[in-house]
């Protein structure tokens, strides 16, 4: 569960900056870019890339001309708020990119509204103490797989809402309220 749930928080955030961040570059597939056409503020930020720089993807060139863009537009204190952000995304796995991409795509999908619950559902995560986070994680844990599965299908709107299969959350307690 702690696995998932850190998964999960590090999708939602990933997700949610992405949004932010790189929903205009993820639009259309682009063209190649040549390095020439780079600004030189781009070029600077990317510089350990330019001798490989026109064997990439024309969609990598295009997410990272645009990320060093916006790098290059921010001011110091920014900069220093995203670098957390940035080095947690070089962490993952290629496979984990993946997911939190699939998961931005689904992302992007949703309603307003459903985008305005999934904010406010992780802002109310962040919000719990560590204590209440390790409680809901091990709620997660025991229960089944049918459970879990049952869970993640209400959350996706395709199942009754209310409490989880078998009437009542595991251990008899619920979850804190949302601040």
């Amino acid at each position: 569960m702690s696995y998932l749930i850190r998964q999960l928080t590090t999708v939602l955030a990933v997700a949610i900056g992405l949004a932010v961040l790189a929903g205009p570059a993820l639009a259309d597939p682009p063209a190649p870019l040549p390095w020439g056409q780079l600004d030189p503020a781009q070029r600077e930020v990317l510089a350990g890339l330019t001798d490989r720089w026109d064997s990439l993807p024309p969609e990598r060139q295009a997410r990272l001309a645009a990320g060093a863009r916006r790098w290059a537009a921010m001011t110091p204190e920014e900069r220093e708020a995203t670098a957390p952000r940035f080095r947690r995304w070089q962490q993952l796995e290629p496979g984990q990119r993946d997911a939190v991409r699939r998961e931005f795509r689904r992302y992007q999908q949703m309603s307003p509204e459903e985008q305005g619950e999934v904010r406010r559902n992780f802002r109310r995560f962040q919000d719990l103490t560590p204590e209440q986070r390790e409680q809901l994680r091990q709620r997660w844990r025991e229960l089944s797989p049918e459970q879990r599965e049952a869970l993640k299908e209400r959350r996706r709107g395709n199942g009754p809402k209310g409490r989880p299969p078998g009437g009542r959350p595991p251990g008899g307690t619920r979850p804190p309220p949302p601040p």
